[in-house]
């Protein structure tokens, strides 16, 4: 009974389901104003590397922010290590990027 009921619903769902999209739908939302250009105009790949950046040192400040506690472990030189080689990794690549000047807007 319940699969009946189950494969019913489904046609049901599939019947009801409005397949084509409208306008409406298709069209980029702004806030109920009309579109002032094209929605589909690429990003500049600067902007996505400095969100990047952002991401990966707001990471790393979520991965040290224990790192008092792991200091008061039996053995913390393991977690000193990882936190040592992990900052000096990103240290690193932030000096490549600048030195290759990702970092600069002006084109």
């Amino acid at each position: 009974m319940n699969t009946i009921s189950l494969m019913f619903l489904i046609t049901l769902n599939f019947w009801l389901a409005q397949m084509g999209p409208d306008q409406e739908k298709l069209s980029p939302y702004e806030c109920g104003f009309d579109p002032l250009g094209s929605a589909r105009l690429p990003f500049s790949i600067r902007f996505f590397l400095v969100a990047i950046l952002f991401l990966l040192f707001d990471l790393e400040i979520a991965l040290l922010l224990p790192l008092p506690w792991a200091i008061q472990l039996q053995y913390p030189t393991t977690t000193l290590t990882w936190t040592f080689i992990m900052i000096t990794l990103l240290t690193w690549g932030l000096i490549y990027e600048w030195m290759q000047g990702g970092l600069e807007w002006a084109e």
